[in-house]
């Protein structure tokens, strides 16, 4: 992607992104004036054609922007946004004003009650796009009942809706695209998990080269070097992962692309959040230092749209159902073409 454009996104989270405003969101404060400046940005319709008012990006093409968004713990579902607006135009359907969370799991339907389970971002979304049985349905939040199931600060909730809005937007089952809605939810958790462990990193670096111990920097004894070189193995290992996440010529993530991605990305999000608190010390956990904004993102986004078993079992069942393909076979030709 152009700089000018990517530089332009990252003004932007710098200006309306700040851990005060994190912060301010995550102890109940509205996040209408952060969201409202992203719709004025007009980046959220990037995945859109020209003809449709969008810019005609490509999934890869907005893989940094993705980036940034897990880098700066943007705290509403831009990214998920971005997608759903995408899924839902291949749909056939224009997408409502306002954030939308992706629900690709956990959502059951009780006679005519409908709940979902711990949606990541379900505290501050707008609409949530759900699977409830063979049914694919854009639910307004405001028209349900939101419960907080998780620890501080967190953007997690638990919707429950009596019964179905009637200003819910249903899509017709043949216009669905190939990509399903947890897959989907995969590929916009993975490059947030690599920007939010690109922060994390960079905090714990700044930090090892400025804490003195016995008359020198921390980040000068080797234990703590190997620490850090592992974090940032795992680090850039994440980024790969995430931009194998988000490849393809279209706007589409591809299902087994989308998993290596989310798998790998969990599976580096809870190492690196230890070695950032181990290196950190006490001061990573308090209130006011920013560490603790990123970390907790790691650990929530971990557990979004399935953990990094879940992902595993995926690719391992498909590579066990292609019978023609050796291990090595498997990975040229279905997930890295």
């Amino acid at each position: 992607m152009d700089n000018l454009f990517t530089d332009s996104v990252e003004r932007l989270f710098a200006e309306i992104a700040t851990p005060e405003v994190i912060r301010l969101i995550e102890g109940g404060g509205r996040a209408d004036a952060l969201w409202q400046g992203l719709e004025d940005s007009g980046f959220l319709d990037v995945l859109l054609p020209e003809e449709s008012e969008g810019a005609g990006l490509s999934l890869a093409d907005v893989f940094p922007l993705f980036l940034l968004a897990g880098r700066y713990a943007v705290p509403v579902p831009f990214v998920q946004t971005l997608l759903a607006r995408a899924w839902l135009h291949a749909a056939g359907i224009k997408a409502p004003p306002g954030s939308i969370a992706i629900a690709g799991f956990g959502v059951r339907q009780h006679g005519d009650a409908l709940e979902a389970g711990t949606v990541a971002f379900g505290r501050v979304a707008d609409w949530v796009l759900a699977q409830v049985e063979a049914q694919h349905v854009l639910l307004p939040v405001a028209a349900g009942r939101r419960e907080l199931d998780s620890g501080h600060g967190s953007l997690n909730a638990s919707l429950r809706w009596a019964a179905q809005p009637t200003d819910a937007v249903l899509i017709a089952a043949d216009a669905l695209p190939r990509i399903g809605l947890a897959a989907l939810a995969a590929a916009s958790h993975a490059p947030l998990l690599a920007g939010a462990a690109s922060r994390v990193l960079e905090l714990t670096l700044d930090y090892a080269n400025q804490r003195t111990q016995f008359g020198k920097n921390i980040g000068r004894f080797q234990a703590i070097q190997n620490q850090i070189s592992i974090m940032a193995e795992r680090t850039w290992a994440a980024r790969m992962a995430a931009q194998l996440a988000c490849q393809g010529s279209g706007w589409e993530p591809g299902y087994l692309r989308a998993a290596v991605g989310k798998s790998r990305c969990s599976e580096a999000a809870a190492v690196i959040a230890d070695i950032g608190h181990a290196v950190h010390g006490a001061i990573g956990i308090t209130e006011e230092y920013d560490l603790q904004l990123y970390t907790r993102r790691l650990r929530e986004w971990r557990l979004a749209a399935g953990t990094e078993t879940y992902w595993a079992r995926q690719i391992g069942t498909h590579l066990l159902q292609q019978s023609n393909h050796t291990a090595l076979s498997f990975i040229c030709e279905d997930i890295s073409p």
